[in-house]
């Protein structure tokens, strides 16, 4: 698992689950303000992440995930080796 592998997931996620064009969705942009994703996005995606990562997100944890390359970034450091 690479970077450019966990983004694409991310981002094709976001695409379907936000309705928005994926060239919208870059490491930088904010899920709230960049993307209009709201609560119930933001645990869709960290259900995704669980599953298809084995990674596990605590409450606190995910109110720190804020951006697309925040997530990325958490799975990578996280996922089992």
């Amino acid at each position: 698992m690479n970077r450019d592998d966990v983004l694409t997931l991310v981002r094709e996620h976001l695409a379907e689950e936000l309705e928005v064009d994926i060239s919208r969705i870059e490491e930088g942009a904010r899920f709230k303000e960049d993307l209009d994703a709201d609560s119930l996005d933001l645990y869709e995606l960290v259900m995704e992440l669980e599953d298809r990562y084995g990674v596990a997100v605590s409450e606190e944890q995910a109110t720190h995930i804020k951006t697309v390359g925040d997530a990325v970034g958490f799975v990578l450091e996280h996922a089992p080796a």
